[in-house]
């Protein structure tokens, strides 16, 4: 019987391309035009308030010109490009703050264009890549740019590290010289953080900070002021009484003992000195960047091994790269037992207390996938970051603007993106069915309805505009499984 539902799924998921467009007038794939009208939407414009329309948005190449009322179709007569949107939700478009552009997987490479139309396929337009190939990625950079490749926005967050402070300060002008958009950092020593840092602030580098168990933690960061602290190492480690309780065989180079742990740090901080943690935080603007997803695997491994979309859109160089590996990053669940799961979902609980509370004090919480490791792939990775923000207690519509406006200003773009705004880039999703019912209606599959004793597969992105060019989603999402099956 379960081998009938997930076959009978997969002919869902397979034909969501299928679906049909509104009724549009000179409208292609691919195209960037003069002048675009979006007809009869409603917004959702990524500033924290409720839905609004229906509203007509017109588009000027590459820019958002206005928005006004909703018009009759018969006022555009005289116009040659309309999108009639039918109704249906207008968000901007996604920004994945947490991203990785690989070229392979353990050894076996892996196409660019299968991870960009994934990620435009999930309505991401703009990602912040915090590690990757560098001399591939600034090509990609400039390709995206130019809009002569079909991806998203690329800011490219290039890694600064070192023994020595020197070491240290040499590598942010090497990435500086690199042309980089900001430094990723990681495994520093205390003094030679500071030096980074400084030396990026004479640049005008952001710097995004996975705090490993290491000598810094969150202090330095609200210290130093760092842009983003990834994860949530640093973050729990400030507020303990001396060091976490690590068993006497603990070894952070065993990746089955450094994730295992990680699982009881939460328990262990203490909540008067988090609450000095996070309200620090937000008085120095220093943002956090949770993804919660990454981590899922930990909680549920079960799940994590069976996402239904993994039987036509998972590339086999991930599919090799997830088996449990020590050689490869992430990849560390032999002998994952049932009271890791448990001590795990704890973890989550109070994680996930802690991002509510510093939102709450006033904290900007960004939204990324991380994905590419732990079971977790390119682009539906994000929509799942957004359902386990929701399920950290942030109202959907807040959960939009963290993934937004929120991202954008993590990336100090807030005043041309991550909005839908007269002046702002043309960087906008059209969804068949409205997210803050149902957050699960942003993954490119849709989801499962009944309607009239059958059922269906509906919703998902239709179009993704990124930089005034126009993504036919499904169109994406059907190469993907095109790509899939030759790698196979």
């Amino acid at each position: 019987m379960r081998h009938k539902i997930i076959r009978s799924l997969a002919v869902l998921l397979v034909s969501v391309p299928l679906m049909m467009h509104g009724e549009h007038k000179n409208i292609e794939t691919g195209k960037r035009y003069d002048r675009l009208i979006i007809r009869n939407v409603i917004l959702i414009d990524g500033k924290g308030t409720p839905p609004r329309g229906p509203v007509d948005v017109i588009l000027r190449e590459n820019r958002i010109e206005s928005i006004r009322s909703t018009r009759n179709e018969s006022a555009y007569a005289g116009e040659t490009h309309v999108l009639d949107g039918g109704g249906r939700f207008l968000l901007p478009g996604l920004i994945n703050i947490h991203a990785h552009i690989h070229d392979n997987r353990g050894g076996m490479p892996i196409s660019f264009q299968y991870i960009y139309n994934l990620w435009l396929a999930c309505g991401i337009t703009t990602v912040r890549d915090v590690g990757s190939n560098t001399e591939l990625t600034v090509e990609e950079r400039r390709k995206s740019r130019e809009g002569t490749i079909t991806a998203p926005r690329i800011y490219l967050y290039m890694r600064a590290g070192g023994n020595t402070p020197e070491e240290g300060r040499r590598s942010v002008q090497r990435v500086q010289k690199q042309k980089a958009d900001g430094i990723k950092i990681f495994g520093l020593d205390r003094d030679v953080m500071k030096v980074i840092m400084e030396e990026a602030r004479k640049w005008n580098l952001r710097t995004a900070h996975h705090v490993g168990v290491e000598e810094t933690d969150a202090w330095d960061d609200i210290r130093l002021g760092t842009a983003s602290i990834e994860h949530w190492y640093g973050i729990p480690d400030a507020a303990l009484h001396g060091v976490q309780n690590f068993p006497p065989h603990y070894n952070y180079s065993n990746e089955s003992d450094r994730f295992r742990y990680a699982g009881h740090l939460w328990k262990q901080a203490d909540p008067e000195k988090l609450e000095k943690v996070l309200q620090a935080m937000v008085d120095a603007g220093v943002a956090w960047c949770p993804t919660f997803v990454i981590y899922e695997a930990n909680r549920d491994l079960q799940r994590a091994v069976n996402q239904p979309w993994f039987e036509h859109y998972l590339h086999p160089a991930l599919e090799k790269y997830f088996i449990p590996n020590p050689a490869h990053h992430g990849s560390f669940q032999w002998d994952w037992t049932t009271a890791d799961e448990i001590e795990w979902k704890n973890n989550f609980r109070l994680w996930m207390k802690a991002v509510r509370r510093f939102a709450d004090l006033g904290g900007v919480v960004g939204v990324g996938e991380d994905a590419g490791y732990i079971y977790m792939m390119y682009g539906f990775s994000l929509i799942r970051e957004l359902e386990l923000h929701q399920e950290a207690g942030f109202h959907p519509i807040d959960v939009i603007q963290n993934a937004t406006s929120g991202n954008a200003r993590i990336l100090g773009l807030e005043d041309k993106l991550g909005r839908i705004r007269s002046g702002y880039w043309a960087d906008l999703i059209l969804v068949n069915e409205n997210p803050l019912e149902n957050m699960k209606c942003l993954y490119p599959t849709g989801v499962m309805r009944l309607k009239e004793g059958e059922i269906i597969q509906h919703g998902g992105v239709e179009w993704t505009i990124k930089d005034g060019i126009l993504y036919h989603a499904p169109t994406l999402l059907k190469t993907v499984q095109d790509i899939v099956i030759e790698a196979r």
